[in-house]
């Protein structure tokens, strides 16, 4: 870690200082930065490869991408140092267009994955997505213990939640595609469900009460988070104490094309990465294992990670 007159001779130049307000906020791509500061690629790669070299930056490689965001290991010191200077220059007129660009670039993001889920709304069940495999499904449902209230978070139409419903005292569906809980709540009708619910919500804002559920599913959704550590904290903040959370996603690969064809912000996960985000959010009894192998191309293997809350 550099000394603080270093960092301070950091945080003097501009360009620099724009990047870590920008960090402090989101993490993102070189080309989401440039995009937002509207400034060469080159420029913005030495910058951050000066303050990756300080310790003050770290970057995450995902497939061909490389994501930076602030080092959450940086000590106490260095981040009061940062976050009083930023403080300082919140005010200047570059400093709030980079905010307000970054707004509009996050805006996209959602409204990108947004309009894909409307676009499928209806025929999710049908088309192919990956990891979704009735093997998977299998294992996942063995550990359904009714009745039970159950939220699923992401949950699109709710194929799991559909079945889960026939058994549970009360299933809540959240996601956040208008189309797909009009779908959804149209299918729980159709189906005779009274005790399966849509609302419109966020996994990593959910519209639920604390401690108001026995059992939390994220099937095939982590990967479509922004923050896969805030859905999960999500999922352990309305857990009742002794309530249980189910993670079904595809492990860590390297199919690029997801990103365009199914809107996938991650390239699966490690189960070391779903382990940490399970303890990281206070979940005991943390397991993660790998349930499924697609046999096609790109082979996508499926994990699914428990976790239980204790108090």
């Amino acid at each position: 870690m550099k000394q603080p007159w270093e960092i301070l001779k950091l945080l003097a130049d501009p360009t620099r200082l724009r990047l870590l307000c920008l960090l402090q906020r989101e993490e993102l791509s070189v080309a989401e930065i440039q995009e937002i500061l509207d400034m060469a690629q080159s420029r913005i790669s030495s910058q951050l490869a000066l303050l990756r070299k300080a310790d003050l930056v770290v970057d995450r490689r995902e497939g061909k991408k490389s994501f930076y965001s602030i080092d959450p290991n940086l000590g106490s010191k260095e981040r009061v140092l940062i976050e009083t200077t930023l403080e300082v220059m919140a005010d200047r007129p570059e400093l709030q267009r980079d905010r307000e660009n970054l707004e509009r670039s996050m805006a996209r993001r959602r409204q990108v994955a947004e309009q894909y889920f409307n676009l499928i709304a209806g025929r999710l069940g049908r088309n192919y997505c990956p990891g979704r495999s009735w093997e998977a499904i299998g294992h996942f449902l063995l550990h359904l213990i009714p009745p039970i209230k159950v939220a699923d978070l992401g949950a699109g139409e709710g194929l799991i939640s559909q079945l889960i419903a026939r058994r549970a005292e009360h299933v809540t569906c959240i996601d956040n595609s208008p189309r797909m809980v009009e779908v959804g709540t149209e299918l729980a009708a159709k189906n005779g469900l009274a005790n399966l619910e849509y609302r419109l919500g966020d996994m990593e804002e959910v519209p639920l009460r604390d401690q108001s559920v026995d059992l939390a599913i994220l099937s095939q959704a982590l990967h479509h988070a922004r923050h896969p550590q805030v859905a999960v904290t999500e999922a352990y903040r309305i857990l009742k104490p002794g309530g249980t959370v189910l993670i079904l996603d595809l492990k860590e690969h390297t199919f690029e094309k997801a990103r365009d064809l199914y809107v996938d912000l991650w390239l699966g996960f490690k189960e070391s990465t779903l382990h940490k985000f399970l303890k990281t959010a206070g979940f005991t009894k943390v397991e993660v294992t790998a349930v499924a192998k697609e046999e096609k191309e790109p082979c996508f293997e499926t994990l699914l990670a428990t976790g239980n809350r204790v108090s």
